[in-house]
């Protein structure tokens, strides 16, 4: 007994050991099955004992350019929509332009319309000045000759160059306050061509 006693101790001691390391391994095995850990070649060979295989590794696709192609494809699909909105700006731009072009158009032509009418305007204003100078003119001249060389002077005369001539006449006579010749001058022409200018005199101060 005392024998006994000697050695329970330490046999106790070295199951515990054993039992450590047995556990130890098995863990560590256990884990590099898993493929927590890497244990490498070192149970390799005890593995393949127990009928046990390492799982294939994972093969890690390593690309160091994936990432940047997949950010040169999201920069290409932004540059692709930019193009697409600078495109639309660019056709309504286009749009906006060619209206303005059409406004300015119609300005240019409505204000070339415009200088026309009003040199037409200028124009028509400018000869009845000028006409109304010359008759002004004439029936000064016509007042200071006798009244029949007047009158054969006056036959040679259309019948609106009359009227206009003998209404200058008379509104020169009431600004002067002096006899007009009008009346005397339609006395010495014919009947029938007097009553007719007379006609058209009256027609032409009602208007």
């Amino acid at each position: 007994m005392p024998e006994y006693r000697r050695f329970g101790p330490l046999l106790q001691i070295l199951m515990l050991v054993l039992l450590v390391a047995v556990l130890t391994t098995g863990g560590a095995l256990w884990f590099d099955y898993l493929g927590v850990i890497d244990t490498g070649r070192t149970f390799a060979p005890i593995l393949r004992l127990v009928g046990v295989d390492r799982p294939p590794p994972v093969e890690e696709v390593e690309d160091p350019d994936l990432l940047e192609a997949e950010r040169a494809e999201l920069q290409a699909e932004a540059l692709a929509l930019r193009e697409e909105e600078l495109e639309e700006r660019r056709r309504e731009l286009e749009q906006e332009r060619a209206e303005i072009d059409r406004l300015r158009e119609e300005l240019e032509t409505r204000e070339q319309e415009i200088e026309d009418r009003e040199f037409s305007f200028n124009e028509r204003v400018r000869q009845y000045e000028n006409r109304r100078e010359a008759v002004i003119q004439n029936s000064r001249d016509l007042t200071n000759i006798p009244p029949d060389q007047a009158v054969q002077i006056l036959e040679s005369y259309d019948d609106q160059d009359l009227v206009d001539l003998f209404r200058v006449t008379e509104e020169l006579a009431q600004e002067e306050g002096t006899f007009s010749f009008v009346s005397l001058w339609l006395a010495q022409m014919p009947p029938d061509r007097a009553a007719e200018i007379q006609r058209k005199m009256t027609v032409r101060a009602e208007q």
